[in-house]
């Protein structure tokens, strides 16, 4: 109760008011939209979008644009140099290996079509070795251990031989030696065995100095002849030297005889003769011998050389 001369108190809250009456009742048409959202099924997770410092980061499986063949450029560029140098160093090392094996093995006496053929089987067993990863590197070669064959390697192959020999139903219509000297021979050479296999005996002449009975006769030139003019060689100066690489080779011979006396007229007014005259002095001696093909020689020219059978020398040859 109050007194009426009492003001009226300030802390009256009006009737419309919260506190006066408690808290409002939610707003049925508000509640209902946030239930049907919170009922909704969740959207799938997402990456947040790349930052601009990522924006050309590589992707390996996106898909093959002009942008991403230049940026992977650079590393096709160096796998391939790479690849180029190992191949470079591989080459180098297996050609000089080869090589010096080669060599080695045709100064100790094996025969080069052997020695090409092994080297030429090295060679791919090592390029087969490279592909697949393996090392390629040589075995080391003992310095105590022989280049060329043993004893008992050469007796096997020499009993092979005497087998083949008595062996009835063997033969052998090409001597095995006529591919190692094809391997021998200079293109001048050829021409040089042509010759004397179509012309047949050659002259030659030894020019020497003259002594009373021949006592302390000295050589000043020996085998001059017009072989490598008449045969058409390229480098006529090293006839020669063709000429002892034949005899070498056993397909010419040099013999102490003579062939027609009349055809030493024409080499003894040659240069080379007339200077190896002069040479000689007062009283010179001319020795007169002849140059031809060996039975061996002439079996190699109708192997191994395209001559018409018809051409062949067929008149006799100068004793040996």
């Amino acid at each position: 109760m109050t007194n009426d001369g009492d003001p009226p108190s300030n802390s009256a809250e009006p009737p419309g008011s919260p506190d006066a009456a408690g808290p409002a009742a939610p707003d049925a048409g508000a509640v209902q939209p946030a239930v049907e959202a919170a009922m909704v099924e969740p959207a799938p997770f997402s990456y947040p979008p790349k930052a601009a410092e990522d924006a050309d980061h590589f992707d390996p499986l996106g898909p093959i644009t002009m942008a991403r063949v230049v940026q992977a450029a650079p590393g096709v560029l160096r796998l391939a140099g790479l690849s180029g140098l190992h191949f470079a160093e591989w080459a180098l090392k297996t050609s000089v290996g080869t090589s010096r094996e080669m060599l080695q093995s045709m100064a100790s006496g094996t025969m080069p079509t052997e020695a090409f053929r092994d080297a030429t089987a090295d060679i791919r067993r090592m390029g087969k070795a490279a592909l697949v990863g393996e090392t390629t590197e040589r075995p080391a070669r003992s310095s105590s251990e022989p280049v060329g064959a043993t004893t008992e390697e050469l007796q096997a192959r020499g009993a092979q031989l005497l087998y083949r020999s008595a062996d009835v139903w063997f033969t052998a219509d090409i001597h095995p030696a006529f591919e190692r000297i094809l391997d021998e021979l200079a293109p001048d050479e050829a021409r040089i065995l042509r010759f004397l296999a179509t012309d047949g005996p050659q002259p030659s002449v030894d020019v020497r100095t003259g002594r009373p009975l021949g006592i302390g006769s000295e050589l000043i030139a020996e085998r001059l002849s017009m072989i490598g003019l008449h045969a058409g060689v390229r480098d006529l100066a090293r006839s020669g030297a063709y000429e002892n690489n034949l005899f070498r080779l056993g397909l010419i011979w040099f013999s102490r005889e003579q062939v027609d006396p009349n055809r030493y007229q024409v080499i003894e007014v040659q240069p080379d003769v007339v200077a190896a005259i002069k040479q000689a002095g007062r009283m010179p001696r001319l020795v007169r011998h002849s140059i031809h093909l060996t039975p061996f020689g002439e079996d190699f020219c109708r192997t191994c050389l395209p001559i018409d059978a018809d051409a062949y020398w067929t008149g006799s040859q100068p004793a040996r």
